[in-house]
C-alpha cells in the first residue's frame, strides 16, 4: 500500500509532461505549418471564392451605375454554348499533344549529354538553362523577327538549303503553321527546365547500380534501359505533368505574335478569358472561364497524384 501511493504521484508526473510535450510538438507543428497555409488561404483559397462569385455575375470591367446581378451559371452556360471556347480547348489541347513529346525529348536527351563527364561541363548547363530565365516576351520579340514573312532568317535558311525550291513561309500567318511555330518556339525556351530537373534525376540513380549492371555484363543500352529508364520513373511523371499544366496556360506567346489568329488557329483557352475580361469587359464571364481552367488543371493534377502513388513516389 506504501509503494502505490509512493509510485503514483511520479507516474502522475510523468503523464502530466508527456501531455506538455505532446501539446508543445503540436504547437511547434502548427507554427511551422502556419506561414504555408496563411499563404495558400490567401494566394489559392481567397482568389478561388472570389472568382466564383464573380463567375455567378454581371459584373464588368469597369463599374456602371446599374448594380452588380447575380446570373448564376448563365456564364457558363454561354461558355459551353460559344464554339470559339471549344475552338480554344481543343487548339491548347492539340498545342499539349505536340509540346510534350518535342519539349521533354529534347530536355531529356540534353540532360543525359550533359551528365557526361565533359569539359565546361557546368558552362555549358548554365547556357542551355538560360533561354528558361528569360522574359517570354523577349523571347517572342526575337523569334518574331525569325518567323519574319517572307525575309526572316528561318525563310532564308530555308531558301539557301533547298537552292530556291522552298517559298517562303508564312509561319504566323498561315492557319497550318501557326500553331507549329508557337509549338517551336516554346520548346526551345522553356526545356531548360525539364532539363535541370532531368538532371537531378539522373543525379539520384546510385553508381552502385551501374557497376553492378556492369558487372553483369550489361552493355550500355541494357544498363539505360533497365538502370537508368527506371531510375528516373518518377522525374518522367513529374516532367509530364508539370508540362502539360504549363500548356494549358499558354497565353504570352499567342498575345504577342497571333492574337489568337489566323483564324482562330492559335486562340488558347487563357487568351480568350483575358481577351473577354478586358477588351469586351466582361468580368464575369472571364471568371468563369478561370474557374473551368481551374477545373481542368485540378484534374490534370489529380492525375498526377494518382500516377505518382501508383510508381510508390
Amino acid at each position: 500500500m506504501v509503494m502505490q501511493q509512493s509510485t503514483s504521484p511520479s507516474t502522475s508526473v510523468r503523464k502530466a509532461s508527456a501531455r506538455r510535450h505532446d501539446r508543445g510538438r503540436l504547437m511547434q507543428e502548427a507554427a511551422m505549418l502556419a506561414p504555408a497555409v496563411i499563404l495558400l488561404t490567401i494566394f489559392l483559397i481567397v482568389p478561388f471564392f472570389l472568382s466564383f462569385w464573380t463567375a455567378m455575375t454581371n459584373q464588368p470591367l469597369v463599374p456602371r451605375p446599374t448594380p452588380i446581378r447575380f446570373v448564376w451559371f448563365n456564364n457558363f452556360i454561354r461558355i459551353f454554348q460559344d464554339d470559339l471556347f471549344w475552338t480554344a480547348l481543343w487548339n491548347v489541347s492539340r498545342f499539349t499533344f505536340w509540346i510534350i513529346p518535342a519539349q521533354c525529348s529534347l530536355a531529356f536527351a540534353t540532360a543525359l549529354l550533359l551528365h557526361q563527364k565533359l569539359p565546361f561541363r557546368n558552362l555549358l548547363r548554365g547556357m542551355f538553362f538560360l533561354p528558361a530565365i528569360t522574359s517570354m516576351v523577349v523571347v517572342c520579340v526575337i523569334w518574331g523577327t525569325l518567323f519574319q514573312y517572307p525575309t526572316g532568317p528561318f525563310n532564308q535558311i530555308l531558301g539557301f538549303l533547298s537552292g530556291g525550291a522552298i517559298q517562303p513561309i508564312d509561319w504566323l500567318g498561315d492557319p497550318e503553321w501557326a500553331m507549329f511555330s508557337l509549338v517551336l518556339l516554346s520548346a526551345w525556351q522553356a526545356y531548360g527546365f525539364q532539363m535541370i530537373v532531368y538532371l537531378a534525376g539522373l543525379q539520384g540513380i546510385p553508381d552502385e547500380l551501374y557497376d553492378a549492371a556492369k558487372i553483369d555484363g550489361a552493355n550500355a543500352f541494357r544498363r539505360f534501359w533497365h538502370v537508368t529508364m527506371p531510375g528516373l520513373r518518377p522525374t518522367h511523371v513529374f516532367v509530364l505533368v508539370i508540362t502539360t499544366i504549363q500548356a494549358f496556360k499558354l497565353y504570352t506567346q499567342v498575345a504577342i505574335l497571333t492574337q489568337g489568329g489566323p483564324k482562330s488557329s492559335t486562340e488558347t483557352v487563357v487568351h480568350y478569358m483575358v481577351r473577354a475580361g478586358f477588351e469586351e469587359q466582361k468580368m464575369g464571364y472571364a471568371s468563369a472561364v478561370s474557374v473551368i481552367l481551374f477545373f481542368i488543371v485540378l484534374i490534370i493534377a489529380l492525375i498526377q497524384r494518382q500516377l505518382l502513388r501508383r510508381f510508390d513516389v
